[in-house]
Parts: C-alpha cells; sequence; structure tokens
C-alpha cells in the first residue's frame, strides 16, 4: 500500500515541478530534462536499492544523458 501511495504523490509532485518549468522553458526542452532525469534516477535507484550492476560503461552513458540535458538547456536560448 506505502509504495504506490508514494509512487501517486511522487509522479503528482514530478507532474506539477513540469509544469513550473513550462512557464519559463519551452515544451521540447522541459520535456527532454524531464524525462533524462527520470531516466538518470530509475537507473541510479536500481543500483543504490536492488544492487544492480555498475560498470565503467553504464556510468558513461549516464553522463551522456546528463550532459545531453545540460546541452539542450543551454542551448534552447532561455
Amino acid at each position: 500500500m506505502l509504495p504506490s501511495v508514494a509512487c501517486l504523490f511522487l509522479g503528482s509532485l514530478s507532474f506539477y515541478f513540469l509544469s513550473l518549468s513550462l512557464t519559463s522553458l519551452p515544451v521540447g526542452t522541459a520535456y527532454a530534462i524531464w524525462t533524462s532525469i527520470g531516466s538518470v534516477g530509475s537507473v541510479l535507484a536500481g543500483m543504490i536499492f536492488f544492487n544492480e550492476p555498475r560498470n565503467l560503461r553504464l556510468n558513461l552513458f549516464i553522463m551522456c544523458i546528463i550532459a545531453g540535458a545540460i546541452g539542450i538547456k543551454m542551448t534552447s536560448g532561455h
């Protein structure tokens, strides 16, 4: 029961913060960054809480996602 409530609360909070970001960012930029945060967060949560494998290649690709999100923000003109 508790994980379901936490998931609904955190999902709603995530959508709220996405809607706040749309007041100052274009939809494409905000969505790209929002999905990047979700993707990286899911992988890191798996590593921390479920002892999923960690390796150099995975860390490199996580850094690529982060660099891409930063690059999108820097070139969006906002």
